[in-house]
C-alpha cells in the first residue's frame, strides 16, 4: 500500500529501509497467481504449472542477481535466509572438520545474522569472533586479515552485509572475499539492503552465499531468497518434503514467490536511475538537516554521488544531541512524518544501536539517533515537509530531555 501523501491526513513516509510499498506490477502477479490452484511439488497438471510460475520465476530473479537459477534458494524472507546460511554452513562445515568452530562477523550485522551466531555459540559451542569497524561502520580489512593470519584453519564462515541497514555504509565486500578465499573460507553477505539500490552480481562478487529480501524492494513480505554456490555444503534447518535442493523443506509459497521475481527485475532495470534520483533527495535532506539542526551529526560516511561506494543514496542517519530518538520518532509521527530510530526489528526496545556502539558513538549521543530512507514514492515534498517540522520536533524532544533529567547536586 502506498503511503498517503495528499489530504488532510497526508503522511510523509521515510522508512523504506523498514519496509518499502509493493510495486504495482508485483501485486498484479500475485493477485494473478493466487487466483490459480496448484502445489509445486504436485505432478498433476495443476502442480505442474505452479511448478512453471516458481521456476520461471526462479530464473527471473538469478537473471537479476547475476546466478544461476539452481543457486536460487527460496526462503520466507531474509531473516530466514541469514539462518539458512549461518547454521547450515556452519553445521557443514563443522560436521567435515571439527576444527572450524570460529564465525566471524562484522560488529554492525543485522540481528538476523547476528542472533543465530550467538545461538550457535550457546548451542552448538561455535566461538564468534565480531570483527571491528571504523567510525563510519566500514570493516576493519585489517583486523580481517590478522584474524585468519592466526585462526585460518578454524574459521566455518565469514558473514558481512554488503550495506548496513542502519546508517547505509557499505562494505568492502571484495575485500573479504579475496581475503577469505586462499583460506578456503565460505562467505556469506545479508545483501538485503543493497539490491534495489547498487549493483548487485553474485557471480562477479566471488560470494558463497547471499541474501535478499523482496519487501525492501517492492516485493510482498514474507518471501525473499539464500543465493547459495552449488557446491557449497548446507546442511538443513527446516526438515521435511525436500524442496529447494533440500536444504529449504515447504511448499513453495507460488503467489509470493512470482511477486517477488517480478518487483526484483522491475527494481534492477530502474536502479541506475533510481539511485541518482534518491541521492539527489538525500542530499537535500542531509543539507537541510545541517543547516536547521546546526547540532545534528550525520552518522556513516559523507554522501557521495550515485554509483560511488561509501553510502547507500537513499540513507541518511543522524544523532541529535540531547534528545531521545524514541521522542524524535514519536514527535515527527504526531507531525505526519514516518521515520525510524534504526533497525525496524528491534523497534520499541531502550537500548542504543549496536550498530553507533560499534561505531565508538557514546551511548548517549547514540539514543538520539534518528534514521531517514527513501523510497520509490519519496519526493522533494516530503524532504520539505520533514525539514519544516524538524526544527520545532527537536526543540520540543530536548526540553523534554532536560525535564526527564535526574536533578544534579548544587544544581549543577
Amino acid at each position: 500500500m502506498t503511503p498517503q501523501t495528499d489530504g488532510p491526513d497526508a503522511s510523509v513516509y521515510l522508512d523504506h529501509a523498514a519496509t518499502t510499498p509493493v510495486s504495482p506490477a508485483a501485486v498484479a502477479a500475485m493477485v494473478d497467481e493466487l487466483s490459480t490452484v496448484g502445489n509445486a511439488s504436485s505432478l498433476h497438471s495443476a502442480g505442474r504449472c505452479a511448478r512453471r510460475a516458481v521456476e520461471e520465476s526462479r530464473e527471473a530473479v538469478g537473471a537479476a542477481l547475476g546466478a544461476r537459477p539452481s543457486e536460487v534458494l527460496f526462503t520466507a524472507g531474509g531473516t530466514e535466509a541469514d539462518n539458512l546460511a549461518v547454521k547450515g554452513i556452519f553445521w557443514a562445515r563443522k560436521s567435515a572438520d571439527p576444527r572450524r568452530r570460529r564465525i566471524l562477523v562484522s560488529a554492525v550485522e543485522h540481528h538476523a545474522v547476528l542472533d543465530p551466531a550467538f545461538w550457535m555459540a550457546e548451542h552448538t559451542g561455535a566461538e564468534i569472533v565480531l570483527l571491528p569497524v571504523d567510525d563510519v561502520g566500514r570493516l576493519d580489512v585489517g583486523a580481517l586479515h590478522a584474524e585468519l593470519a592466526e585462526h585460518a584453519d578454524e574459521v566455518a564462515l565469514i558473514s558481512v552485509m554488503w550495506a548496513n541497514n542502519e546508517v547505509g555504509t557499505v562494505q568492502p565486500v571484495d575485500e573479504v572475499v579475496r581475503a577469505a578465499r586462499p583460506h578456503g573460507i565460505p562467505v556469506h553477505s545479508d545483501a538485503v539492503q543493497a539490491v534495489a539500490h547498487l549493483e548487485v552480481d553474485f557471480a562477479a562478487s566471488g560470494l558463497d552465499a547471499m541474501t535478499v529480501s523482496a519487501h525492501k524492494l517492492g516485493g510482498p513480505v514474507g518471501v525473499g531468497a539464500l543465493v547459495a554456490a552449488r557446491g557449497l555444503d548446507l546442511t538443513p534447518v527446516l526438515h521435511g518434503g525436500g524442496q529447494e535442493r533440500g536444504v529449504r523443506s515447504g511448499t513453495v509459497d507460488t503467489p509470493a514467490v512470482r511477486a517477488f521475481a517480478v518487483a526484483l527485475t522491475e527494481a534492477v532495470a530502474r536502479r541506475a536511475g533510481e539511485a541518482e534520483r534518491l541521492a539527489a533527495l538525500r542530499d537535500e535532506l542531509v543539507a537541510g538537516v545541517r543547516r536547521l539542526v546546526p547540532d545534528a551529526v550525520l552518522r556513516g560516511p559523507e554522501p557521495g554521488p550515485a554509483g560511488t561506494p561509501g553510502r547507500l543514496p537513499a540513507n541518511a542517519h543522524f544523532t541529535f544531541p540531547g534528545c531521545e530518538g524514541d521522542s524524535l520518532l514519536y514527535l515527527l509521527d504526531s507531525a505526519g512524518v514516518q521515520v525510524s530510530t534504526g533497525s525496524a526489528c528491534q523497534a520499541g526496545v531502550p537500548q542504543p544501536s549496536h550498530v553507533l556502539i560499534a561505531m565508538g558513538v557514546p551511548e548517549d549521543a547514540a539514543r538520539g539517533a534518528l534514521r531517514f530512507s527513501l523510497g520509490a514514492t519519496s519526493t522533494p515534498d516530503d524532504v520539505a515537509r520533514l525539514l519544516e517540522v524538524l526544527p520545532g520536533v527537536v526543540e520540543r524532544a530536548a526540553a523534554a530531555g532536560l525535564a526527564s533529567a535526574p536533578a544534579r547536586v548544587g544544581g549543577i
